[in-house]
């Protein structure tokens, strides 16, 4: 199964941010993953709006920059952002992201409601888990 670039991507306004927010939410009715995974592109200014996903529907979300640059801001704290560089919206947290750059903002952004799940039999999560234990204590962004 394969879904192209721009395939049935959409404009839309997030939580009353820009209204031009280009959207393309990935094999939205063929995927049995638990969360959304979707691109989303904001042109120059562009902002998703402040808001909070808490109770009655609480959701967590991952930004991921593909390109261009970001100011996310997460309850008190505001983070700039460049490519590859991601941030991760807990329940309940009020969060906001903001193209600050001149050109497009490319995220990926991956939503869905908390649950647990137990990776540590990959051997993937244990090469994660080990550059974690091996990194400086006072790494940046932390």
């Amino acid at each position: 199964m394969i879904e192209r670039a721009g395939e049935g991507d959409f404009d839309y306004a997030l939580h009353e941010g820009s209204p031009d927010t280009r959207i393309q939410w990935y094999f939205h009715d063929r995927t049995r993953l638990p969360v959304a995974v979707q691109s989303w592109t904001l042109a120059p200014g562009g902002r998703e709006g402040m808001h909070a996903h808490g109770e009655g529907r609480p959701l967590e979300e991952l930004y991921v920059v593909v390109e261009g640059s970001a100011v996310m801001r997460v309850d008190d704290v505001e983070y700039r952002l460049g490519p590859g560089d991601a941030v991760l919206a807990p329940p309940g947290a009020q969060h906001d992201v903001r193209n600050t750059g001149e050109g497009s903002l490319r995220l990926l952004v991956v939503w869905g409601p908390p649950g647990e799940v137990d990776f540590s039999a990959f051997g993937s999560y244990r090469a994660a888990a080990a550059a974690w234990a091996a990194r400086p204590a006072t790494h940046p962004g932390v």
